[in-house]
């Protein structure tokens, strides 16, 4: 089975469902080569700690994680490495920490479990201190290129459907139109996926440009039918007509997308006369149990991922390409950017079900 390795496994960025199951994965799949793995604890913040903050992770212990949401490891989407926020507002560049945590505890490879910009910083650490990396992509906008499939996607689309599911009744009972925002920093996958499962009547992603004035149209033409409800599904990152991004500050500073669907509530209401409520789903997408096909998903990638160490196959990502696990370069994974075909096929499908797209 090869010689005896010693692997860290980490998760960084924003955490979503399935990433336990893909540490459960990870270590079965380990101990079938007789190999130990170390859980590091929030992300590279683990790796600076001094000890490095790790765990001992045995077969036993991870099997209760498969239906378990979020990350028993804890994980952070703050602080870039190269340039760490101190606490007299400078920046440093902790990089080194980093990679001597790695080296301090013995490790002969690390599985990094992250998005495009995790997997980004990981892999320059990685090139930077001889660290033996393979990725696996986690995220729910499910924007990484090359993989069909990311951790934690399915579980929001089915998240956000539901949501839709149970809006819907509500909407017809009050004549209302409902607008339902969806999470999506810069793609509308979530959006488009959830607006066909669930009826929307209406669905806004910020790789189609939109007016108003259409999605009244949109409404018009249901009363004119009879129907006196809308369901109107939107991705957060959707800008205004005029092209501005809806932003939110937060306490720290920090400034994240949020309130589009209040901004078009406004607008439509005026311009249709109809009784407009907003459900912000937010978080909610992230968390809960993860969803059968987030669990295969995880399970596959997590044996593929200690099957490439075993192949000392570093410096690459498993992905889901054409209903198999392959490997490309993670230079290669991450320089491509998937956002949502304004000619391919769930928009083609949302446009032959009569869904306003808003353009």
């Amino acid at each position: 089975m090869g010689a005896y390795k010693r692997i860290g496994i980490l998760t960084s960025g924003g955490d979503c469902a399935g990433l336990n199951a893909v540490i459960r994965a990870v270590v079965h799949r380990a101990s079938t080569y007789n190999w130990d793995v170390w859980g590091i604890q929030q992300a590279t913040k683990g790796l600076m700690a001094r000890p490095p903050q790790v765990v001992p992770l045995e077969p036993t212990e991870v099997d209760t994680l498969l239906t378990m949401g979020g990350t028993i490891l804890g994980t952070t989407n703050k602080g870039n490495p190269f340039a760490y926020p101190m606490s007299d507002g400078s920046l440093s560049d902790r990089s080194n920490e980093i990679i001597e945590g790695y080296h301090l505890l013995g490790l002969d490879a690390m599985i990094g479990i992250g998005g495009d910009g995790s997997l980004a910083i990981l892999r320059r650490l990685a090139q930077q201190g001889g660290i033996n990396l393979v990725g696996i992509p986690k995220t729910i906008d499910n924007d990484i290129g090359i993989t069909e499939r990311a951790i934690g996607f399915d579980t929001a689309v089915n998240i956000a459907t539901e949501a839709l599911d149970r809006l819907h009744f509500t909407a017809a009972s009050h004549s209302r139109v409902m607008i339902l925002e969806v999470m999506g920093r810069d793609a509308g996958h979530i959006a488009i996926s959830a607006g066909i499962a669930g009826g929307a009547d209406v669905i806004l992603i910020p790789e189609i440009p939109y007016t108003v004035e259409s999605i009244c149209q949109k409404l018009r033409s249901r009363q004119e039918r009879g129907q006196n409800f809308c369901l109107i599904v939107v991705a957060e990152a959707v800008r205004t007509e005029s092209g501005e991004p809806v932003t939110h500050q937060d306490a720290d500073g920090t400034r994240r997308f949020e309130g589009i669907g209040h901004y078009l509530a406004e607008r439509i209401s005026a311009c249709s006369g109809a009784e407009t409520r907003v459900t912000v789903l937010g978080h909610v997408q992230r968390g809960g149990i993860p969803s059968p096909l987030d669990r295969l998903t995880a399970a596959a990638f997590g044996v593929a991922a200690v099957d490439l160490i075993a192949e000392e196959k570093y410096d690459h990502m498993v992905t889901w390409q054409n209903r198999q696990v392959v490997s490309v370069p993670i230079a290669e994974a991450i320089a491509q950017y998937s956002t949502v075909d304004p000619n391919g096929t769930l928009v083609k499908t949302a446009r032959g079900l009569d869904i306003c797209l808003g353009s």
